[in-house]
């Protein structure tokens, strides 16, 4: 028996569409949210570091050069870790809803697994992507180990759509 993992394409769904742009504008709304909050972080920092250093009595506390260069190292420092991430998240989540396409990956089952504290049924898979999927109930009876479960996500942004 192969367990080699079969991959092709498929043009996404309307409904999955719509849940890539909701998702693409709440993440962009967070990363604004996160660059206000550093902003402002940025020249609190250097604020509070002068009051501490005029509360040790050092000549010159409140320099208005060490100010400007401690916010604008901040600054910089933030824009860049926020400009890095933005790329690496919306950017692909973009590209899915540019491209619109899905990825479905044909896995197999490994292991199943009840969990009775919430009541919810997992499959573990031999995926790259997914390891572990939840299921309903009856799913998780039809299915065995061994058995093909094909896996829907995005292309360039690897979320998870659902399985069949």
């Amino acid at each position: 028996m192969s367990l080699e993992l079969e991959v092709h394409k498929e043009p996404l769904e309307v409904d999955e569409i719509l849940f890539l742009v909701k998702k693409e504008a709440k993440e962009r709304k967070q990363y604004y949210k996160v660059f206000s909050f550093l902003m402002v972080l940025c020249f609190v920092i250097p604020f509070a570091g002068a009051w501490y250093r005029a509360f040790d009595n050092a000549p010159n506390a409140f320099s208005p050069l060490r100010f400007f260069v401690s916010a604008g190292i901040l600054l910089t420092i933030s824009i860049a870790a926020l400009w890095a991430m933005y790329r690496i998240n919306v950017r692909r989540v973009q590209a899915d809803i540019k491209e619109q396409t899905k990825t479905i990956e044909c896995a197999h089952v490994v292991k199943k697994t009840y969990m009775p504290q919430n009541n919810t049924y997992f499959l573990y898979l031999d995926s790259t992507n997914k390891l572990t999927i939840e299921v309903d109930e009856n799913d998780y009876h039809r299915l065995e180990k061994g058995d093909e479960v094909n896996i829907e996500f995005t292309t360039h942004a690897r979320l998870y759509l659902g399985y069949f």
